[in-house]
């Protein structure tokens, strides 16, 4: 029976998506780089700005915060990495130096979790025949570090992207308006109706990660990106007479 939950879990694992891992970083990126820059747009619009001081102002926001934000994912990926290699040693070396004490931890966790002695020694016999299986469960039931594959520079260029590219959506109504001036009255309506769907869309996608309703999850996201808009717009109003 526990053979066969072992093989159960396994199976499950492999078919997740390969590039799951990912998601996060496309999810949090987009909607940071939407919420930010839409926020700038709704200051500058509640200001009275012009066209051109908007779009100077969110590409400047576009590139500054999306390199700031994937620099620190870089990092926190890094740093995270580190201790879960740092700790793997500790394991490692713990499995070395007295590999029947390691066992009885094992069996002690497996006993903890409500396995009968039988079952908790059985299972602590399957897992200790593979050094890495071995390893693997002393860093997830002992020191609650679960194992994952992560390239922290593909999650930054990732995060970076997903900015840019969701970020530029509040600003697209102001460049097509260069070039088809009838918009100019409704630009800013128009970029809080596109910024309103693509925040929908973005916070409805978090089911993925967080297994929420999906339209509960996207309504969320749209509710903060519009608090943070007023705020913004509210701030740009008060603030107008220094422009």
């Amino acid at each position: 029976m526990i053979t066969k939950a072992l093989d159960h879990a396994a199976q499950r694992k492999s078919k997740a998506h390969p590039y799951g891992e990912y998601l996060k970083s496309v999810i949090y990126g987009g909607l940071d780089g939407t919420i930010t820059t839409f926020a700038v747009v709704a200051g500058a619009g509640g200001a009275s700005l012009s066209a051109g001081i908007v779009l100077i102002l969110g590409v400047a926001n576009l590139f500054s915060d999306g390199f700031s934000m994937a620099t620190g994912d870089y990092l926190s990926s890094k740093a995270e990495a580190e201790y879960h290699a740092t700790q793997r040693k500790r394991a490692e070396q713990q499995i070395k130096d007295d590999p029947k004490q390691a066992e009885q931890a094992l069996i002690s966790i497996y006993r903890r979790k409500g396995f009968s002695g039988k079952d908790a020694k059985e299972l602590c016999d399957i897992v200790t025949k593979e050094r890495r299986v071995w390893v693997n469960r002393i860093m997830e039931d002992e020191y609650n570090i679960h194992a994952k594959e992560e390239n922290a520079f593909k999650s930054a260029t990732i995060t970076f992207c997903s900015f840019v590219f969701f970020g530029t959506v509040p600003l697209l109504t102001f460049i097509a308006a260069f070039f088809m001036p009838w918009i100019v009255p409704d630009r800013f309506l128009l970029a809080a109706l596109l910024t309103g769907g693509t925040l929908f869309l973005l916070g409805a996608l978090k089911y993925k990660i967080t297994e929420r309703s999906w339209w509960k999850s996207g309504m969320e996201m749209l509710f903060i990106g519009g608090i943070a808009a007023l705020v913004a717009y509210g701030i740009g109003v008060g603030l107008a007479g220094l422009a």
